[in-house]
């Protein structure tokens, strides 16, 4: 059986690699005009359906220090990409330890 310690370790590891492979899904959007980055008084004055196709600059400034963060934490090399039974591996790894750590089946908030 596995410490509690290195399962911690792997749900870490397995968040980090599902987030960023999110952010890099959200980085294409905005570079392919999908998503816009607008300023808080943008966001503000936005109906709620408008803001789905938007993030806020200081929420993409965020996201892009965490991302580098996390490429400095986990190493590039262990960030994708994955093809599409690799990426469902990732998302049952992590769906399973935090089953484990007391979460529900399909947990994969990042």
């Amino acid at each position: 059986m596995r410490g509690f310690s290195e399962i911690l370790e792997a749900e870490h590891l397995l968040y980090r690699q599902v987030w960023y492979n999110r952010h890099q899904n959200l980085r294409i959007s905005i570079e392919r005009g999908r998503r816009t980055v607008v300023s808080t008084e943008e966001w503000d004055e936005a109906k709620p359906k408008q803001r789905s196709r938007m993030i806020t600059e200081g929420t993409w400034k965020l996201a892009r220090e965490a991302a580098r963060k996390t490429e400095a934490e986990v190493g590039i090399e262990n960030l994708g990409p994955w093809d599409d039974f690799e990426w469902g591996m990732l998302n049952g790894k992590l769906s399973a330890l935090r089953w484990v750590l007391g979460e529900e089946w399909d947990m994969l908030d990042t």
